[in-house]
């Protein structure tokens, strides 16, 4: 099951892009890594996994006329970074996005993704769904 699970290429995330919630307004943290069907964002705070999040990534408009997108993911795992003790590693998957905003959300993998992702960092074993 894994191995299916591991059919997603995932990449390294070149862009700083901001993640918030769309909740609270309250930033989350910013794209490390994503795959088509998730992504990794590093955060200043812990969050509980399998808990959903109504979450909003800010865009430069770059690749698309819109400056956001608006959609829900479910936080899969949270670990401390092994790096930085003061930041986390949330992994999400994504649960529920427009077709329009998963069109947007695949050209930001494709343009900002730079390779594969490491698998020497502490979360080689995240899965996003």
């Amino acid at each position: 099951m894994v191995a299916e699970r591991r059919q997603l290429s995932r990449r390294n995330f070149s862009y700083y892009m901001l993640v918030m919630d769309e909740s609270t307004g309250k930033l989350i943290g910013h794209l490390s890594d994503i795959s088509t069907g998730g992504f990794k964002v590093e955060s200043n705070h812990m969050l509980p996994a399998n808990i959903d999040f109504r979450l909003r990534i800010e865009q430069t408009g770059e690749i698309s006329q819109k400056s956001y997108l608006v959609f829900d993911a479910r936080a899969m795992w949270c670990q401390k970074d092994p790096y930085d003790p003061t930041m986390y590693n949330v992994g999400f998957k994504i649960v529920d996005m427009s077709p329009a905003d998963y069109d947007i959300f695949v050209k930001m993998f494709n343009v900002y993704g730079t390779k594969e992702a490491s698998h020497h960092k502490n979360n080689s074993d995240y899965i996003w769904g």
